[in-house]
């Protein structure tokens, strides 16, 4: 996730979502959060001589309850675009990160698991 201000991410990605910190190297303009089954890399693209551009994908967080997910996130100050969403397979609710990176919070509906076949293993997993 690209940023403009590290120390203002990390706290973002750590404090406020409670995401655990696996790699944090300031001097090398870089931290890694852990979200259970995928690693947010967070950089300052620019220090790296890249081009900040935001993500406006949202990347899915998975949680058990999005309703009590999001009251607890909006009590830390982050503010969501619009209702909840409930496609009827999941619930979701989206945000974005201080440099407006877009994420969601994410639950899959039982319903919708089980009719979901084996998931592959990824060829690199």
């Amino acid at each position: 996730m690209p940023t403009r201000d590290l120390d203002t991410a990390v706290e973002f990605y750590g404090e406020t979502l409670g995401l655990p910190r696996s790699v944090y190297v300031k001097e090398r303009n870089y931290a890694e959060f852990e979200t259970g089954n995928l690693t947010l890399s967070v950089y300052n693209a620019e220090q790296m001589g890249l081009t900040h551009q935001v993500n406006p994908n949202p990347i899915a967080m998975h949680v058990e309850d999005v309703a009590s997910a999001r009251a607890e996130l909006e009590g830390r100050g982050v503010t969501f675009s619009g209702d909840t969403l409930d496609t009827g397979v999941c619930h979701m609710a989206f945000f974005s990160d201080p440099d407006g990176n877009a994420a969601m919070l994410h639950h899959r509906l039982r319903a919708a698991r089980e009719r979901l076949v084996e998931p592959r293993r990824p060829a690199l997993g």
